[in-house]
C-alpha cells in the first residue's frame, strides 16, 4: 500500500497550478448547498466523472472545510501518475488483502479533525450521465473504525455550457446524517444525486 503525503515543494506547487488551469478551463463555478463545518474530521464522498474531479474538490475544500487534503486511488493509478501520492494520494489495490490496510489507513487519517478523506464510490471515470451508483462495503468499514464524529459529505459535480463558450461547473453539496450501512448510505447519495440532477436539468440561460 502507498501512503500519502504532503510535499513541502510538490504539493503547494502542484495545488496553485492546477487551481490555476481550473480556473482558466472554467467561465465559473456555482456551489448549491450549505453545509457548516463542525471542527470534525471529514468523509468526502463525490461522483467520479473526470480527472478534474479530486482537483474540484481540492479547491471547495479550500473555500469551506480548509483541511488537510486526502483521496483514495486504485494502486495501478498512482503508480502511474507517482506525483499524486505527494499531493495526498494513498493507494488501494482491489481484490488483495491489502484492501484492508488502505481501509484501515483512511479511518487512521479520520482520527484527526484536522482532516479530509475523498473517495469515490464509483471506483473509476464513469460517464457524466451515469444515474445509479454502488457502494462497496470499504465505505461502511471505514466509518466503523472511525471516530462517530466523522462528518460526511455528499457532493455532486454537473458542468454545463448553457449559452458560454466555456462550461460552468455546479457542485451540489449535503451533509450525510444516516447510518454506516453502505447500503444506506448508496440509497442517500442516489436519492441526493436523483435530486441534484433534476435541479441541473431545470437550470436554462
Amino acid at each position: 500500500m502507498i501512503r500519502a503525503s504532503h510535499h513541502s515543494i510538490l504539493f503547494p506547487f502542484f495545488r496553485n497550478y492546477v487551481l490555476w488551469k481550473m480556473k482558466r478551463s472554467l467561465a465559473r463555478t456555482e456551489i448549491i448547498g450549505n453545509v457548516q463545518d463542525k471542527g470534525k474530521a471529514v468523509l468526502w464522498i463525490a461522483n467520479h466523472m473526470s480527472w478534474w474531479d479530486g482537483i474540484w474538490v481540492l479547491s471547495l475544500n479550500g473555500k469551506t472545510f480548509r483541511r488537510k487534503f486526502h483521496f483514495m486511488m486504485l494502486e495501478e493509478q498512482l503508480q502511474k501518475n507517482w506525483f499524486f501520492q505527494f499531493t495526498g494520494g494513498f493507494s488501494v489495490k482491489k481484490g488483495t488483502r491489502s484492501v484492508l490496510q488502505s481501509l484501515n489507513y483512511a479511518a487512521e487519517l479520520l482520527q484527526n479533525p484536522q482532516n479530509m478523506v475523498l473517495m469515490f464510490p464509483q471506483g473509476e471515470i464513469q460517464s457524466m450521465h451515469q444515474r445509479k451508483f454502488s457502494f462497496e462495503k470499504g465505505i461502511e468499514k471505514i466509518l466503523q473504525k472511525a471516530p462517530k464524529e466523522v462528518q460526511v459529505i455528499f457532493h455532486v459535480n454537473f458542468v454545463d455550457y448553457l449559452s458560454q463558450s466555456k462550461p460552468t461547473l455546479f457542485q451540489y453539496l449535503t451533509e450525510y446524517k444516516g447510518g454506516t450501512s453502505h447500503y444506506e448510505m448508496e440509497e442517500a447519495y442516489n436519492r441526493f444525486y436523483r435530486e441534484c440532477l433534476t435541479a441541473q436539468s431545470a437550470k436554462s440561460s
